[in-house]
């Protein structure tokens, strides 16, 4: 009977060891055939948003395009060691062991919670963390923790575990809208996460725990309580010695002041990046805001608070008073400041891109450029100031314009005289001789698109032109006759750095160097005694040519030098009349901008191209000067165009020799070195 019973105990044993047994490989089958599942399976879409940044030429932060979050993705070789094993230390110390999700972890856990009846320590791996922050909201369910465990496990299948590290340090939210530990370190540190010491990794650390509570903005004391337990977690799992942690936790943080919702260094040109970015390159808004793109732009932030400063210094803010600044490098075409109003915060009307408003006189050097170029018009050419009345249209209709102020020489002046003087008559002459439609051509290979219509009043600037059109077009004066297209977008990089597009230099020869250069001696004297700016001609401390511009409602200045090309514009919105005073504003923010602007740069003459002649003349009669002429001026000449006679025949005098001059030569180097002299003096007042 005993051996029946000792038979029936061995037997049910082995029949039970037998089922365990199946039962584990049933379950070890089904764990294989499980996770061979999940392999095939795919991962939800996940979509990390991701600050853009746009930089400026010197590659300073100008703004960032986000959609409500601050984030920066960081390779993990660019997070500093300390960092990565505060946040292993605290959050998963075996996260090199287990394969997403931690039995050993959980156990303790929950042995931990039982103890206390309450939940005190949580059992998520940082794999876990990672796919609930990629695919799951943080609502406490126990769905949302079984899928939490399936991403997980799918996650460790998928990627390495450096990969995974990676996009977890990326993705942890610090509060105040910041996301990875590269944003946080510049938010918290005002330095990159490769450079974060002990001190500041392990406070960093923290922080994810729970923002709200370990965030030193809201509490110091908390986050530096959290900082403690951090340093302790690294000493317990043998990442530093006790002595290093206690000299982290004495160690003093600095934490920088937390900025809210900083503007833009320059609102007006971010305003028109993104209108490049998204109507001549593609992008997207949603791809601005959420796609971390690096904008590298061509502006000079130094450059740009120049010119805000030039423009605060001569409008008040509170008046109804507009001014726009734009400044181009003419070799290039790259902008390097823009002011598009007063103040952005109340208006971001962009002034600079505007074409709502007449250039006034600042458009008279287009046509003189016109006229130079047919070869029929040298700096001599005269016509009588005095009012007029023009008839065109083959007489059927007429036009009288007059000086401003109703001044006139009521005697023949040349060129260089009318643009100094910015005499009305003198222009509308030089458009009916030359042209309205060459006058129109030669707008248009200086790139200005704005309408323009052949009627006499082209000539005085009565066709709305934006500023950025025009420093552009006198860029190409400065540029010895190349256009250089302008550009504000030098290159775009994705978050990964691969370039998305690349800016190529575009530029085309407007007009010859020589005519470039003699209209720009011409622009010169409006800078001289008796020119219409001459008043801020003691600011500017280098070679200069530009014009002035004033109509009823606008005023202007469009000047440029060989390394910057600049057009201001004042006036007011919905038109109106300016005083005296207001009439008068731009010539000054040129100066001081300009001056500001370049004031590094040692001064430059304009370059002297071939063929240019250099004569003597007499102001009198346009003539060659001799001894015999009582006034003589030194001026150039494209080879071809320079007069032949000399004044003392002209008089009826007897031919005497004349000193020499050139006498419808080129210019050799001698004589291109007293052409610089020239200027030099000019440009002293000597």
């Amino acid at each position: 009977m005993g051996r029946k019973v000792g038979k029936g105990r061995a037997g049910r044993l082995k029949r039970l060891v037998s089922f365990a047994i199946a039962a584990v490989g049933t379950c070890a089958v089904a764990a294989v055939l499980f996770l061979l599942f999940l392999r095939t399976q795919a991962l939800p879409a996940a979509a990390v948003m991701q600050t853009s940044y746009i930089y400026d030429v010197h590659g300073e932060v100008i703004d960032a395009f986000n959609a409500g979050e601050n984030r920066q993705v960081v390779p993990l070789e660019a997070i500093s060691p300390w960092l990565i094993q505060a946040v292993l230390a605290i959050e998963d110390h075996r996260f090199y062991d287990h394969f997403g999700v931690d039995p050993i972890g959980i156990l303790r856990s929950a042995a931990a919670n039982l103890k206390a009846w309450k939940k005190v320590q949580g059992a998520s791996t940082i794999t876990q963390q990672l796919a609930r922050n990629l695919y799951l909201t943080h609502e406490r369910t126990w769905e949302r923790k079984i899928r939490e465990a399936i991403y997980a496990i799918q996650l460790e299948m998928r990627y390495g575990k450096d990969d995974i590290l990676e996009q977890y340090l990326n993705q942890i939210y610090y509060g105040h809208s910041t996301y990875g530990v590269q944003a946080a370190a510049r938010l918290f540190f005002g330095k990159d996460a490769a450079d974060l010491t002990l001190a500041e990794s392990a406070l960093l650390a923290g922080v994810p725990k729970g923002p709200r509570y370990y965030s030193p903005y809201y509490d110091e004391e908390n986050a530096r309580a959290r900082q403690r337990l951090v340093l302790d977690a690294m000493v317990r799992h043998g990442y530093i010695s006790q002595r290093q942690a206690d000299e982290a936790m004495a160690e003093p943080l600095a934490f920088m002041p937390l900025k809210r919702n900083e503007p833009s260094r320059a609102p007006f040109f971010t305003d028109y990046v993104k209108q490049l970015a998204q109507r001549e390159l593609g992008i997207s808004e949603q791809m601005l805001r959420q796609g971390g793109l690096r904008i590298h732009t061509t502006l000079d932030l130094r450059m740009q608070e120049a010119a805000e400063r030039a423009v605060a210094a001569h409008l008040d803010a509170e008046d109804d008073l507009q001014a726009a600044l734009v400044a181009i490098d003419p070799r290039t075409g790259h902008i390097k400041a823009m002011v598009g109003g007063v103040d952005y915060a109340r208006n971001q009307f962009n002034r600079a891109l505007a074409t709502t408003r007449q250039p006034g006189s600042s458009f008279k050097p287009i046509v003189y450029l016109a006229a130079l170029e047919s070869g029929r018009f040298s700096p001599v050419t005269r016509y009588k100031s005095e009012p007029t009345l023009f008839t065109y249209d083959e007489g059927r209709r007429t036009y009288m314009p007059s000086n401003f102020n109703d001044k006139y020489a009521h005697d023949f002046i040349d060129m260089r005289m009318a643009i100094a003087r910015s005499d009305n008559i003198y222009a509308v002459n030089t458009l009916l001789d030359v042209g309205g439609d060459t006058v129109i051509n030669t707008a248009r290979k200086l790139g200005i698109t704005a309408k323009l219509d052949n009627l006499p009043s082209l000539a005085l600037g009565s066709f709305p032109v934006s500023p950025l059109e025009m420093a552009s077009a006198f860029g190409a004066f400065a540029n010895q006759g190349v256009l250089a297209k302008s550009a504000a977008i030098l290159r775009v990089e994705d978050m990964k750095g691969r370039i998305l597009y690349e800016h190529r230099h575009a530029q085309s020869r407007a007009v010859d160097a020589s005519y470039a250069y003699v209209l720009t001696s011409l622009l010169e004297s409006v800078f001289e005694p008796g020119g219409t700016a001459h008043r801020v001609a003691d600011r500017i401390h280098r070679p200069v040519a530009g014009k002035t511009g004033t109509t009823n409602s606008d005023a202007w200045m469009v000047g440029y030098t060989p390394e910057l090309s600049v057009a201001v514009w004042v006036g007011r919105d919905k038109g109106g009349g300016l005083s005296s005073v207001e009439s008068h504003k731009a010539a000054p923010v040129f100066a001081d901008f300009l001056e500001t602007a370049l004031e590094p740069v040692p001064p430059k003459i304009f370059p002297v191209p071939d063929g240019i002649v250099s004569l003597y003349i007499d102001p009198a009669t346009g003539l060659i000067a001799t001894d015999a002429c009582p006034e003589s001026r030194l001026e150039v000449f494209v080879r071809g165009t320079e007069p032949v006679e000399f004044c003392n025949e002209h008089v009826g005098g007897e031919l005497e020799e004349a000193p020499f001059n050139g006498f419808g030569e080129d210019l050799h180097e001698t004589e291109k070195e007293k052409s610089w002299w020239e200027q030099f003096k000019r440009w002293w007042g000597l």
